[in-house]
């Protein structure tokens, strides 16, 4: 190469490196212009609650905001399908999004334009809508009660629990269902609606089981369920001795959320069984009587009854305990059922024969003729009991012609809450035999002075007394 023609190269690659630096130079300047003019705009894709706000400014993207959401319904999906559609306005929706904006813009880089270009949108949701509560809890209710009506019809998720089988227990895993639950689908959706968001999917809200078989706490009580099946649990009422069933214990035993508990309607239904069949307030006594054998005595005033509510709450605890038990039940009355209504010690009035006995620890204390109500007052039976006893006192009612009688007494004990008692009476000539007929009482048990008086001083308030 000549001297000239080198000259020449090397002019030329000046005048290249000059141009390209130019270019450099004008495009330098036109980014920075561009970037100068992404200082009052927002960068290229730009979206906010879901609206592109690209290269505006913040009062544009603002007005361009409130106009799509004002005009877009919120749109709840159930199943991957529309399920329902709000509008705005039926919300009080009311919006200004311009301090949100501006936070946004100035925490973008105007410099960074030329990578926004090619980078993915930039994605963000903010807060600028302000509801009425008044409508928006309106909607809230209505949204929350057609939810609960479409429930109805889907199938409820279940958590784990503890099944009986014909062996005994077992654990039965948990299943999902497609029911929703309620509470936090509608709390989503009044979050939702307040961040101007334009949809929700309540399908993200399944109800999801709260008890899996895996849970520790359902292993116990599995255990302890198998553990309660096994008890003997005894009763002891009114001198009777029972079990109850071990079947019906396995039948009652439930899984109350992994908590191991009684099904309390067949526990009360089987302690109200059991007043039905055992309550002397309501049921006749079987009476072993001195002369006439066996007898049934109908209820008085010495009885009980079953107190349902407390015996099924005391009955639920003992089984749950998990130990082998003998109880009575809790009664209200005059007495208790954990033993014999009539048991050794009582007073037997025999209308029949005219006589009564007083027995004591099994053996005959003391016996006598009596006088019983006339046939217009009969002396009423059933198993009574002495509550009370008094001395010189005056017995007064009305006579079978209506006027009025006063028979004073030295030895008074009421048997029932009627007026009638036992007690003394000076004024019968004789007693026994068919004299109740035409000298009988008004209804009390007519004794012969002297023994009422041994009786009074033998007899203790509380004492049952069997008149048939």
């Amino acid at each position: 190469m000549t001297r000239q023609e080198n000259r020449n190269s090397h002019s030329r690659k000046k005048i290249g490196i000059i141009v390209v630096l130019g270019l450099l130079v004008v495009l330098a300047g036109g980014y920075g212009v561009r970037s100068t003019y992404y200082t009052k705009r927002f960068l290229p894709n730009t979206e906010v609650n879901g609206v592109k706000i690209d290269n505006l400014t913040i009062s544009e993207a603002n007005r361009k905001i409130t106009r799509e959401l004002s005009k877009s319904p919120f749109l709840i999906k159930v199943d991957g399908k529309d399920w329902k559609e709000i509008n705005r306005e039926d919300l009080g929706w009311k919006n200004s999004y311009t301090s949100a904006l501006t936070k946004v813009q100035k925490e973008q880089n105007p410099f960074s334009w030329g990578m926004q270009l090619v980078s993915a949108s930039d994605k963000q949701d903010v807060d600028g809508s302000t509801l009425d509560e008044t409508k928006l809890n309106a909607v809230i209710d209505a949204v929350k009660a057609e939810l609960t009506e479409t429930n109805k019809t889907r199938t409820a998720t279940e958590n784990a629990k503890v099944t009986r089988t014909d062996s005994g227990f077992e654990i039965s895993p948990e299943k999902q269902g497609n029911t929703i639950d309620v509470d936090a689908a509608v709390a989503a959706f009044k979050e939702a609606a307040k961040n101007g968001e334009q949809t929700i999917d309540f399908d993200d809200y399944l109800a999801k089981p709260t008890i899996t078989k895996d849970d520790a706490s359902l292993k116990k009580t599995l255990d302890k369920m198998n553990a309660v099946a096994k008890i003997k649990a005894t009763y002891s009422i009114n001198g009777n001795t029972f079990d109850i069933p071990t079947s019906d214990i396995n039948d009652w035993l439930i899984d109350n959320n992994g908590t191991m508990s009684l099904d309390q309607e067949k526990v009360t239904a089987y302690v109200k069984s059991l007043g039905d069949k055992y309550n002397t307030s309501t049921n006749p006594t079987e009476f072993n009587s001195t002369k006439r054998g066996k007898v049934s005595v109908p209820a008085g005033t010495y009885s009980w009854t079953i107190n349902t509510a407390s015996e099924v709450e005391a009955l639920t605890k003992q089984i749950l305990e998990g130990k082998d038990f003998t109880r009575s039940p809790i009664v209200t009355g005059a007495t208790t059922a954990d033993k014999a209504l009539v048991d050794k010690t009582y007073i037997e009035v025999d209308l029949e024969n005219q006589h009564m006995w007083y027995y004591k620890d099994g053996n005959v204390a003391l016996e006598t003729d009596i006088v019983s109500g006339k046939p217009k007052s009969p002396t009423p039976t059933g198993v009574d009991y002495v509550w009370e006893k008094k001395t010189n006192e005056t017995l007064r009612g009305k006579n079978d012609d209506g006027s009025d009688y006063a028979s004073p007494v030295k030895y008074w004990m009421p048997i029932d809450w009627g007026g009638v008692g036992l007690h003394d009476s000076d004024w019968q000539p004789a007693y026994g035999g068919d004299l109740w007929k035409t000298r009988g009482s008004h209804g009390c048990v007519n004794t012969p002075p002297d023994v009422m008086a041994k009786l009074y001083d033998m007899v203790e308030v509380g004492t049952p007394v069997v008149v048939f």
